[in-house]
This record gives C-alpha cells, sequence and structure tokens, in this order.
C-alpha cells in the first residue's frame, strides 16, 4: 500500500526563523481545517464508499495529506529551529515549550489540543464527500490567509503548494460527487 520515500512532498527551506509565524502554522498541523483532520478523516470514510474508485480516491487523498503533516512540521521546525525559550515565550509558543519541549504537538494557532470531534463522518457517502469538499475549501481559505501573515518567499512557496494541492483535491472530491450522483440518478434512487 504505501511507497515511503524520504523526502518531502514539496521542499522546505526556510532560512529565517519566525516563531510567530510558526505559531500561526501550527494549526495547519493540529487545527480544525489541518492536515491531520483531513487525512484521518479521509482515511476512516473510505471503508464505506460504495465501491474501489471512491476507495482509492479517499486513500490516495489521505496519505497525501499524511505527506501535508510533514510539510506543515518541517515548516515549524525551521521556523523555530534554535530557538531559546524565551524567544518561544515571547512568541506565545512557551506553553507548548512547557509541556513538550521542542517537539510539536497537535493543536491550533491558539494552543487548543486537537479534537477528534474535527473529524465528520455522516455514514452516508455523498454527504461525506460534500463535507470534504467543504474542508479542502476551508484548508485553501487557510493556506491563504497564512499567505497574507508572510512576505518570506521560503514559506511562501510551500505554503503556495498546499493551497493549490487544496484545490486539486476538491476537484477530485466534486468528480467522484458527481460520478456517484450520475449513477444513483441511472439507478432510479
Amino acid at each position: 500500500m504505501w511507497k515511503y520515500v524520504k523526502k518531502l512532498q514539496y521542499p522546505v527551506n526556510i532560512k529565517k526563523r519566525d516563531p510567530k509565524l510558526a505559531q500561526y502554522i501550527v494549526t495547519q498541523y493540529g487545527g480544525p481545517a489541518g492536515e491531520l483532520a483531513a487525512a484521518w478523516q479521509y482515511l476512516d470514510q473510505r471503508y464505506h464508499m460504495p465501491d474501489d474508485r471512491g476507495k482509492a480516491l479517499l486513500t490516495d487523498i489521505g496519505t497525501e495529506e499524511l505527506a501535508h503533516v510533514e510539510i506543515i512540521s518541517a515548516m515549524i521546525y525551521q521556523l523555530t529551529e534554535g530557538l531559546t525559550p524565551e524567544e518561544l515565550k515571547a512568541a506565545g509558543l512557551g506553553g507548548n515549550y512547557a509541556q513538550f519541549g521542542p517537539d510539536l504537538f497537535p493543536s491550533d494557532c491558539f494552543g487548543n489540543p486537537f479534537n477528534m470531534a474535527y473529524i465528520k463522518v455522516a455514514g452516508d457517502y455523498i454527504a461525506d464527500i460534500e463535507s470534504n469538499m467543504g474542508a479542502e475549501q476551508r484548508a485553501r481559505a487557510t493556506y491563504e490567509h497564512l499567505m497574507d501573515l508572510t512576505n518570506d518567499p521560503d514559506v511562501l512557496a510551500p505554503l503556495a503548494f498546499l493551497r493549490e494541492r487544496e484545490i486539486v483535491h476538491y476537484q477530485r472530491f466534486k468528480e467522484l460527487r458527481n460520478y456517484y450522483l450520475e449513477q444513483k440518478e441511472k439507478a432510479g434512487k
């Protein structure tokens, strides 16, 4: 099922530390519209898709979202690498440092821990796919907001890549939803 290539899907090479920006970007690690929530949601939903086409798409996108977790993690680590506890505290990351040291903890940008309530499943494949379309749009919007908060090209490039992947995922989910609606219509359901 997996072939792990030991490199990021998109290279991250941030030269300038910016702990405040890291605090904002962490929302895409463990926030409600973040990559972890999307990966978990899609990989959970795939089991009740009505055919292999839907199962394959949710598996593909869900595993890609895990690759996006890696990109976000690399960005946060590079934005905070080598900072002192005082610098982390001044940037609003003191609580994370106090509890986890330099390690990441899945949370939103306010420090609220990742919550399984972010995972949306309905047991209805059309409702789930439409929820996924909304999730991709919320993630796209979040990336655009994050891009508004920086002018660092080393940060903007991976954010722009991730934003574009949200658009592609939205389109793929829309195509799958439309396919299933056509199938239901043909079957008279």
